[in-house]
């Protein structure tokens, strides 16, 4: 059996385990790739030993990753050159409801549906894989259908889609995943996680720290989870929201419209919030509305029931929304207001209490070299992968449904976000777990009851500092329980 946690990792995991040297890979950096993609390529290229050819990996990025800036010369070599161009890229498919006919868009380049067409035999070959989710990662092959001019009616050119590998290389398997997660420790455990999403364990001062960290992947594995985070300048939050998972965004602060969030509704298109795990609005100190009123009872309705309507359109969706923002030094205090900073529309109380758990960002260490993963670490794509399946598994709610019990007088959305949170939790730290008789109370107690109660506190104390109609005894807020105490022991949060 293995000896260090790399072995041991190795081991267990087999095939789903990279190299990753942040230190040294500091030209993966200088390419702007995310992690998933350059985890992809590292499995693709490293030899047993997590070596790879730098000049081979290089070849291959500039061939099949080209930058934004080299798509004109793309569009030529396709229509001009009659080329067909191989791009690994994230692919959107649509189909006219009137005509049947089926585009394509490519958003890294700007590519919209009304340039394309994927013509009906192709269609048949690879609808499978392309109808997967709003946006599908693959390798596309691109080439023109040439202008006519004397049919009737006229057909114009456009850019077609004349194959398609599917970017994910293998099955993601929950059990065999459950399974290998069995063979370690807690403290283990939460080094692996650590190492999945490109952090090094041994950077960390503080357990704290690290589970503050990976509480950000909160909502990668539960559904419509919604939190907010506050920090210092340089914690790496827009690294883990925009980078480590292909099934999440990350938008940045500006103005945010309803057309753009849920539904334009003249281009008859749904919004970001449809077909992510997540969507995290970064800089929200930094962001503007066009009409506030508008954006805040749809973003209240949605963040209740995960449905929304615009002008008759009804939508619905799966994704947390994740709240980001840097605040000063002298407001990083869960008793005093931190919403002062913040628009308007994040100091809405009524919005507020549909947020389910805050982050301590200042927990988190700034970025510094020795954050940095170097070693034998799993694969991120396959790591968030996995999230995403755990999302459609409900034995973890049940199991948290089992263990806690709330007094019959608490607050409904208190109890809900704790609950929530502690799912989360569980699956994020314990997927191995398949009935409650298998938990231990105390590690279920520390690592997913109490820190969701933790992160709920802090919400309830904004919100009576916000509003003086969440002021009230401690029953607002009560203390949950583990069911059955006297056979488990004493244990309260």
């Amino acid at each position: 059996m293995a000896d260090s946690l790399d072995d041991k990792l190795r081991y267990c995991f087999e095939e789903m385990v990279v190299f990753k040297d942040l230190k040294k890979s500091n030209f993966f950096t200088s390419l702007g790739l995310p992690s998933f993609l350059r985890d992809w390529v590292l499995k693709k290229f490293e030899d047993d030993d997590g070596e790879y050819d730098v000049e081979e990996v290089t070849d291959f990025i500039r061939k099949y990753l080209p930058r934004k800036e080299d798509w004109l010369n793309i569009k030529s070599r396709v229509i001009y050159d009659a080329e067909r161009v191989k791009l690994l890229t994230k692919i959107a498919v649509d189909i006219d409801t009137k005509s049947g006919e089926v585009s394509f868009s490519l958003p890294n380049f700007g590519l919209q549906h009304k340039e394309t067409i994927i013509e009906p035999k192709v269609w048949e070959d690879y609808r499978q894989d392309l109808t997967n989710g709003q946006e599908t990662w693959g390798i596309v092959e691109l080439g023109y259908r040439m202008p006519d001019e004397k049919s009737r009616p006229k057909v114009s050119g456009r850019i077609k889609l004349t194959g398609f590998t599917n970017f994910c290389p293998y099955v993601a398997e929950l059990d065999f995943f459950k399974d290998a997660r069995a063979e370690f420790s807690v403290d283990e455990w939460i080094d692996v996680v650590l190492g999945a999403i490109d952090y090094n364990p041994a950077g960390y001062g503080s357990k704290e720290e690290k589970l503050t960290m990976i509480s950000r992947l909160l909502p990668f594995v539960e559904k419509r989870l919604n939190l907010l985070e506050l920090a210092p300048k340089g914690t790496g939050k827009s690294y883990v929201f925009g980078n480590v998972s292909k099934y999440g965004l990350l938008t940045d602060g500006g103005k945010i419209t309803r057309s753009r969030m849920f539904y334009d509704k003249s281009r008859s298109a749904p919004g970001f919030i449809v077909g992510h795990d997540f969507v995290a609005v970064d800089e929200v100190k930094l962001v503007t509305f066009d009409n506030v009123n508008e954006m805040r009872s749809v973003l209240q309705g949605y963040m209740e029931r995960g449905k929304y309507n615009i002008d008759g359109y009804e939508g619905e969706s799966e994704a947390g929304v994740v709240m980001l923002g840097n605040i000063s030094v002298d407001n990083m205090n869960e008793s005093a207001n931190m919403f002062e900073e913040l628009p308007v529309l994040f100091q809405e109380s009524a919005l507020i209490d549909r947020i389910h758990g805050f982050i301590k960002g200042w927990n988190v260490p700034k970025m510094r070299d020795d954050l940095k993963v170097s070693g034998w670490a799993l694969n991120s794509e396959y790591f968030c992968t996995i999230l995403h399946l755990l999302r459609d598994d409900g034995s973890y709610r049940a199991i948290v449904d089992q263990l806690v019990e709330f007094p019959p007088n608490a607050y409904v959305r208190h109890t809900e976000a704790v609950k929530r949170i502690a799912t989360a939790f569980l699956k994020l730290l314990f997927p191995h777990i398949r009935a409650a008789e298998d938990v231990d109370v105390r590690e279920f107690q520390r690592y997913c009851l109490t820190p969701a109660m933790n992160m709920r506190r802090i919400i309830w104390k904004q919100l009576a500092l916000l509003d003086e109609e969440y002021r009230g005894d401690d029953k607002s807020m009560p203390r949950s329980f583990i069911k059955d105490e006297e056979e488990h022991g004493s244990e309260t949060a």
